[in-house]
């Protein structure tokens, strides 16, 4: 499509977004994405000038320190694939309008829907892990605050009491009033393996203490954002560690710059994260709409959505194939919580399954499926926005294979990831639109 056919409605979504905040540096948010686009020698970029045409940025979001780019509730656990909130926005802004109705066939941990609800937009988000619609309905529900902040406060402080019970060695009397010994112990390889003696019987006592209060599901999120962090991995390999290390061995921290130790306990991690998950919570109902926000456990190739339902839109950003295993990432929680079914098999292009051509045809078969699963709700004017590394060149196939017509792509240099990946490299967000 020629950049000359958009709509062109004013102001640019990119001057509508929070302010970038200037770095620890002091530099502003355009002195950031000058910097970056000479360093890159992405300065006059065809891809580049199409996207401040079109938003008034170059869709990098570079101007946004990191702490913009998790605001309020998008940090509320850590998430493998999670992409930037200010990018929906922009989209938002740019080719929707409050009381519109959108989805997100894969909901992830619920970005999507978190930045539709704050602009009026009704959204919806289909997801087949129980554990991240678990964190999509801890951001986005109702919550009684002051319930909410007292419920928190005293899991925290039977938590402390318990935790002062035990020897520094981490070994327990298991004589305390609240704390019997069937509570405290697990069956589980993984949970035994991956954390220190004294970190799991803290995991386990709090664990122990949820179905005791009604804000259980952000207690839950609390619960497994410790166990991520206490792990027995180093320090600087939080998102994709290969294997336990022993209590106290040592080892040279990248991200330190010293030798270290990994963590022995979770209370620390407990105390900080309950404090901190209030807070964001706390910041995104001052901000929220009354839109609604639906959650559908299920997988997006066959689950039906609502009767009546009309769609305008589709903003994702999928799976990809053969780059993450989206269950295995957070294994550490669907170990403390054995009722949340583990659907591996289900995934779409897992990163165990690879990238041979075999796999990547399975992956257009599956995401063919999952649009023309969707085709009998959608407007016939409905826009739909894929966000995609797609370096095998997948998604055009996909779209006419999903009775799909792409209407444009654009194209977005990503200077970041996660943990010490530091790599820029460019991603595409394909506009779609029913054929």
């Amino acid at each position: 499509m020629s950049d000359d056919v958009h709509p062109d409605p004013a102001p640019m979504p990119f001057a509508q977004l929070e302010a970038p905040a200037r770095s620890t540096t002091g530099l502003t948010g355009s002195e950031r994405r000058r910097i970056f686009l000479d360093e890159r020698g992405f300065a006059g970029h065809p891809d580049i000038e199409k996207n401040l045409r079109t938003f008034g940025c170059d869709l990098s979001l570079i101007e946004f320190p990191e702490w913009q780019r998790t605001k309020h509730v998008h940090r509320l656990h850590p998430y493998l694939g999670k992409f930037v909130p200010q990018l929906v926005e922009l989209f938002l802004r740019r080719f929707f309008a409050a009381g519109d109705t959108i989805l997100d066939p894969f909901g992830g941990s619920g970005t999507t829907l978190v930045e539709a609800n704050a602009l009026g937009i009704h959204a919806l988000g289909i997801e087949l892990s129980p554990f991240n619609c678990l964190i999509i309905k801890a951001k986005t529900q109702r919550h009684d605050l002051p319930l909410l902040r007292r419920e928190t406060r005293d899991a925290l402080d039977r938590l402390e009491a318990f935790a002062e019970t035990q020897p520094a060695t981490g070994l327990l009397p298991f004589d305390g009033p609240e704390a019997p010994s069937a509570t405290l112990a697990t069956d589980s390889e993984y949970l035994n393996a991956w954390f220190a003696p004294r970190a799991l019987q803290e995991l386990l006592f709090y664990r122990s203490l949820i179905p005791g209060y009604t804000s259980g599901n952000v207690l839950r999120v609390i619960l497994s954002r410790a166990a991520r962090s206490c792990r027995l991995i180093p320090h600087f390999d939080l998102a994709r560690p290969k294997a336990p290390l022993k209590v106290g061995e040592q080892y040279y921290c990248v991200k330190h710059r010293r030798m270290c130790e990994p963590i022995a306990e979770a209370r620390k991690f407990l105390r900080r994260y309950s404090a901190d998950t209030v807070k964001r919570i706390e910041e995104f109902e001052r901000l929220r709409s009354d839109a609604r926000v639906t959650v559908l456990e299920g997988d997006a190739r066959t689950t039906p959505l609502p009767e009546g339902l009309l769609l305008d839109g589709v903003f994702t950003s999928p799976p990809y194939v053969g780059m993450i295993d989206y269950h295995e990432q957070h294994r550490y929680a669907y170990e403390l919580f054995p009722d949340l079914e583990r659907r591996d098999a289900a995934e779409i292009g897992p990163m165990s399954l690879g990238k041979s051509a075999k796999a990547r045809r399975a992956y257009q078969a599956d995401m063919a499926a999952v649009f023309r699963n969707l085709r009998p709700w959608l407007k016939p004017t409905a826009k739909l926005f894929v966000v995609a590394n797609d370096r095998h060149g997948l998604y055009p196939a996909i779209g006419g294979m999903a009775g799909l017509k792409l209407v444009d792509t654009f194209h977005r240099p990503v200077p970041m990831r996660t943990e010490r990946d530091t790599t820029t490299y460019f991603e595409s967000i394909f506009w779609f639109e029913p054929a």
